[in-house]
């Protein structure tokens, strides 16, 4: 796995505080999923609820990460995969599962508890005889891979001289097990979610709302959610900032442009998230996020002028250490 990678060494000049980047985009399936898809699998091998090399089918839903994770690993392991996902997700996401031999299935944006929701079409599928859902929502293997295997990666490529943690959540895992792991070195470290627009985690977080009203809609793909996982529920976090899909996009393109950053749009709202967590704790701090997977799997929607257009989204035009955008 990858370390770390300053955004602007040694500071940040908006907010004066030294802003660190874990670069998961740069994990052999180009995202950190690859951590909890391994994870997944090598714990069912190790119940017998997988066999290698046998065919077995591995079933799941997904943003596209994880499948593409699950796809790369089940292929090389012996495995039959099949996976659904939101209709919204990338082509470039399920092209490249399909590339690994997996099946998939596109489905429309319903409700959480309708039949044709992807979750529920995975979940008919994993009851099959012979077919193994990993569950990467409810299982808490997922939070388990960030426990043992990031969070301590953080706090060693830092030294411990961390003030500050964000990043966005789907799953939950990778906040759940950062997050559990860095406040059983230090409580006083500060954990923030990064949720966007559409998901209703951050009244969760900041109003103990569990009505989760919010649409689930946001072009960052693969986080925000509107029910409570069993990977949530493991994290320790103390507030929550909202953000906006108009400073993902930006910040996606500041970072390519200014950075030689090339990720995806919940790599970039993390970034957002850790720029907001920054201008709370103030000057002098270490605030680190993750960048969550490669820009390559995102060329046909927020890195295509056209798609940008049709969905009235554009980035601003911003110089160097201008943040001015996050709000």
């Amino acid at each position: 796995m990858r370390s770390l990678a300053s955004v602007r060494p040694p500071h940040e000049p908006a907010t004066g505080c030294q802003i660190l980047v874990k670069a998961e985009h740069m994990n052999p399936g180009g995202s950190v999923k690859d951590r909890a898809a391994l994870k997944l699998l090598r714990q069912a091998e190790a119940r017998g609820q997988l066999k290698p090399h046998t065919g077995q089918c591995i079933v799941e839903g997904t943003g596209g990460n994880t499948g593409i994770a699950l796809a790369m690993l089940g292929t090389s392991l012996g495995y039959k995969t099949i996976f659904a996902m939101p209709e919204k997700t990338s082509r470039d996401k399920s092209n490249l599962m399909e590339l690994f031999g997996a099946e998939t299935h596109r489905q429309p944006a319903v409700p959480f508890n309708d039949e044709q929701h992807y979750y529920q079409v995975i979940r008919r599928l994993a009851q099959q005889e012979g077919n193994f859902g990993p569950d990467q929502f409810e299982n808490t293997d997922n939070a388990a891979a960030h426990r043992e295997g990031t969070g301590p990666e953080i706090w060693r490529q830092t030294r411990g001289r961390i003030d500050g943690f964000t990043c966005a959540s789907g799953t939950g895992g990778t906040m759940a097990g950062v997050s559990s792991y860095l406040k059983g070195r230090n409580s006083k470290i500060a954990v923030w979610l990064t949720d966007p627009m559409g998901s209703g985690l951050a009244a969760y977080v900041n109003h103990h709302d569990t009505s989760f009203p919010a649409s689930g809609s946001t072009v960052a793909e693969g986080v925000g959610i509107t029910r409570l996982t069993n990977n949530f529920k493991e994290a320790r976090v103390d507030g929550a900032f909202k953000g906006t899909d108009e400073e993902a996009i930006t910040m996606m393109y500041y970072l390519a442009r200014h950075e030689g950053l090339y990720v995806g749009p919940s790599a970039a709202l993390n970034v957002v998230g850790a720029i907001k967590l920054a201008r709370k704790l103030g000057p002098n701090k270490c605030v680190v996020t993750v960048l969550c997977d490669t820009g390559d799997r995102y060329r046909a929607t927020v890195y295509n002028e056209a798609w940008l257009k049709e969905h009235n989204l554009a980035p601003k035009q911003v110089s160097r250490g201008d943040m001015s955008f996050v709000l």
